[in-house]
């Protein structure tokens, strides 16, 4: 059971649920796009240097899959949830890391996308209470549909 559902108050209902937006594997792709081009000119590179090469790629591959484990671990780390009194964020698995806001306490939400984030549905979403800031959310999915669940009253 996630984080976010477990510490539901009796009638809280939850409104939304946001993630971390798949971008954030960028780094293994960056790798797994170099291991496969450099193992695309060690087929047509001579004998002599078709070992290095192919020994290149194979370490891009496997920091590409080291990458990529990391990415999928902080998604499945990362919980954020609207309901229709609070706005939680939780991160961490061994030590958890949480902050809860009461929806009575929102002051602005800020939403900051950049252009290929516009263009591929992420940003970063900052939730501001009075008296107090959260600090930024990067890589969120869909940023605007979270802003939107939180300022909906």
């Amino acid at each position: 059971m996630s984080y976010v559902r477990e510490v539901l108050q009796p009638d809280e209902k939850l409104l939304a649920e946001g993630r971390l937006h798949w971008v954030a594997y960028w780094r293994a792709l960056v790798c797994f796009a170099i291991a496969l081009l450099l193992m695309l000119l060690a087929s047509r590179a001579d004998q002599g240097t078709r070992g290095v090469m192919n020994l290149a790629a194979a370490f891009m591959a496997v920091v590409g899959l080291g990458f990529a484990a990391h990415a999928w671990f902080r998604r499945w780390i990362t919980e954020i949830g609207v309901t229709d009194r609070r706005v939680i964020y939780k991160s961490g698995f061994i030590s958890r890391r949480t902050m809860e806001l009461n929806m009575d306490k929102v002051e602005t939400v800020l939403v900051d996308q950049s252009l290929l984030g516009r263009i591929l549905g992420y940003g970063t979403l900052t939730v501001r209470g009075t008296g107090e800031s959260w600090e930024s959310l990067p890589m969120i999915a869909d940023p605007v549909a979270l802003r939107n669940a939180i300022t909906a009253r």
